[in-house]
């Protein structure tokens, strides 16, 4: 795997700015389908979503200014891409994001790339009860195990201020599941 410094270097010139975009999306392409797609639920809308995320990237690599991880950049900009497209399908169905998020995990059931058993099933609509910041943090800790340091640059938002969020976030979890 190729150093992020150099990376970065070779994607913002334009000679071996292809061959670099080539690599990082062969390199992170895996984890973030998987980020976008726990927030959005639906395997078709999480490939679009990753598109749109790696688009981004693409024509914004040359404001990146090396203040966080290349990987937590992308983070940032797949989670935005992700919350952006949950609120606009939600606007067009004319649902709040609650009845929309419901939706959606209802929707996982007849999912044919849902490979979740009928408990996989309890926690995703568990998880979607849960306000969106609460379900970001769950997911990217328990799923993705990225570090509260990791997480804070990602969401922008103090380690102090996640662990609340986290340990709310399983206790709600514990008590959809008890029910």
């Amino acid at each position: 795997m190729v150093a992020e410094e150099t990376l970065v270097k070779e994607l913002k010139n334009k000679k071996t700015q292809t061959k670099a975009f080539e690599v990082l999306v062969s390199t992170y392409k895996e984890r973030l389908y998987w980020h976008v797609r726990r927030i959005v639920l639906n395997h078709d809308d999480a490939d679009d979503v990753l598109q749109n995320t790696f688009i981004k990237v693409y024509r914004n690599i040359e404001g990146f200014k090396g203040d966080s991880k290349l990987f937590s950049w992308m983070y940032r900009i797949a989670t935005n891409e992700s919350l952006s497209f949950l609120k606009q399908q939600s606007r067009k169905l004319g649902l709040n994001d609650g009845a929309y998020q419901d939706r959606l995990v209802t929707q996982l059931e007849a999912d044919v790339y849902f490979e979740g058993d009928a408990i996989q099933l309890q926690l995703q609509k568990a998880i979607a009860s849960l306000p969106e910041k609460q379900r970001l943090v769950f997911n990217m800790k328990y799923f993705e195990e990225l570090k509260y340091e990791e997480i804070s640059e990602i969401l922008d938002t103090s380690v102090g201020g996640l662990k609340a969020s986290y340990h709310l976030a399983v206790k709600k979890i514990k008590l959809h599941l008890k029910k």
